[in-house]
């Protein structure tokens, strides 16, 4: 696949990035593309290596490593090194759905199994995979292709995040008839406003949903199923309902303090600057504002990251970033051998900016809060950290994250956004379909499957297995498609 010895003739290259004091000024992406030319050289690299991991997607020591998408990776390499464009779009598009999303926000497990990254640099698999659908945009081959053929079975889709916009597109192709309804007044779930604008713009999702409605699709907004639309109708009303409304139930921390004022989720102070950065680029001030603010973000995955980055752009006076568990290292431990997921410590692009802005990593490794202050007026003005040391319990053997005693500490915190994981579904749409849940408040299946306990119901993404990463919600997502086929023409032709 691509040049045989393309991997010795070229170094990895990625777009530039623009750096932090210059993207901080606006909430635009950051990423310049690479020239046609660069980027053949790019899937030159992808090296014949017999085995492609890139492609696996298998689970090891806890972790994916490769594509959980089993996208045809090397050989669409191969047709940008030599050019072939149009049927390079047509071997991504034969696994994936989006694209236009993955190329964005995947953290590219493809990358970290790739061959070529075993003594060196990894193909840049997500340059590559950008350049190709961009491409097909500019060509007119993403352009829609609505089904030739209709069948006369509706399906009504609860959920416009990837997996539930993975599912309708794939059921749309197979010619039936689908309606994604969708609470919010914006179709994209999670990558419209869980996602910040610099690392998704939202034109990129709109560009797709324009493509899906010219295609056949119906969307609904505004229509909060469970709430103020009937679960019933939908029963009724359609041959089938596959929910696909994400882990949406924010974990929260039981401090004393915690009912302060200027104590909010992550998923509300992102999805509150995003909406007002769409409807009046941040004039009509509706979002929690964290300009001149000390802010605390309590979490260090991802969403933590996403708080900090867009703290910065709103001009906080500093920003901290808690993380209960121990540094990760800087280079791969020996239990951690290749091609699992390397787990190493990386700065992400808001830690980047809050580093070049206040001269320090914003992230204090093994601390949680143990109380937050309120002032006179009962908001809240600092907070009181404490240590954490992994402790082994001599029964179980699990090592847990114990306070040190003596360790407290004061620091300034006017703006508390706590980003510390989703504990599942929200109940209210299973009750209202009546679909049982399991101990991890996700929907309930058999292993493999998509049908909950509810005839004609299904459940697929983040609702279903956790929270999770965009590829594997687009998994879902056309598995349960594929699943739904099944159950309405006794057979299935869905890839």
């Amino acid at each position: 696949m691509g040049k045989p010895t393309g991997f010795l003739e070229y170094s990895r290259k990625a777009g530039n990035v623009a750096g932090p004091l210059e993207r901080i000024q606006n909430f635009h992406e950051f990423h310049t593309p690479l020239t046609e030319g660069q980027q053949k050289e790019q899937g030159a690299r992808c090296m014949e290596c017999g085995v492609p991991f890139c492609q696996s997607g298998m689970m090891l020591g806890g972790m994916v490593s490769g594509c959980p998408l089993n996208n045809l990776v090397p050989e669409w390499n191969d047709l940008v090194y030599n050019g072939n464009w149009p049927q390079a779009y047509n071997r991504l598009k034969k696994t994936n759905s989006f694209p236009e999303f993955t190329s964005r926000v995947c953290p590219a497990p493809c990358e970290a199994a790739c061959t070529c990254g075993l003594h060196g640099d990894p193909v840049s698999i997500k340059e590559n995979e950008r350049a190709i659908i961009e491409m097909a945009y500019q060509t007119g081959k993403a352009g829609p292709r609505p089904p030739k053929l209709r069948t006369d079975k509706k399906i009504a889709v609860v959920g416009s995040g990837p997996a539930g916009l993975a599912a309708a597109d794939q059921l749309n192709r197979r010619g039936h008839n689908v309606t994604v309804f969708e609470r919010e007044d914006r179709i994209g779930g999670l990558l419209m406003y869980g996602i910040p604008n610099m690392k998704l713009e939202k034109g990129v999702i709109d560009r797709k949903i324009q493509v899906m409605r010219d295609e056949g699709v119906t969307f609904v907004t505004g229509a909060d199923v469970g709430r103020n639309y009937k679960a019933g109708k939908l029963k009724r009303e359609y041959d089938c309902v596959i929910l696909a409304c994400g882990a949406s139930n924010p974990r929260d921390i039981p401090v004393p303090g915690r009912d302060g004022e200027g104590v909010y989720f992550a998923v509300d102070f992102l999805k509150a600057t995003t909406k007002s950065l769409l409807d009046s680029n941040l004039q009509d001030g509706n979002f929690i504002s964290a300009k001149d603010k000390h802010v605390l973000v309590i979490g260090g995955g991802d969403t933590g990251n996403d708080c900090v980055g867009t703290s910065v752009r709103h001009g906080c006076a500093s920003v901290l970033q808690l993380e209960m568990m121990p540094k990760l290292p800087d280079k791969r431990a020996d239990g951690n051998a290749w091609p699992q997921w390397p787990r190493v410590c990386k700065t992400d692009y808001g830690q980047e900016e809050a580093a070049a802005v206040f001269g320090r990593d914003p992230r204090v490794y093994q601390a949680t809060v143990k109380e937050l202050v309120k002032d006179e007026s009962g908001k809240v003005c600092k907070a009181i950290l404490v240590s954490l040391a992994p402790q082994k319990d001599p029964e179980s053997g699990r090592t847990a994250m114990v306070p040190v005693e003596g360790s407290e500490r004061e620091v300034p915190a006017d703006l508390v956004l706590i980003a510390a994981g989703f504990l599942g579904a929200q109940t209210y749409v299973a009750d209202a379909f009546g679909v049982e849940l399991n101990s991890h408040s996700n929907v309930a299946t058999e292993a493999g499957g998509y049908a909950t306990n509810v005839e004609n119901v299904f459940a697929a993404g983040d609702m279903h297995r956790g929270q999770s990463l965009v590829v594997w919600a687009i998994r879902e997502g056309r598995e349960v498609a594929r699943e739904v086929d099944r159950w309405l023409m006794g057979y299935t032709n869905l890839a």
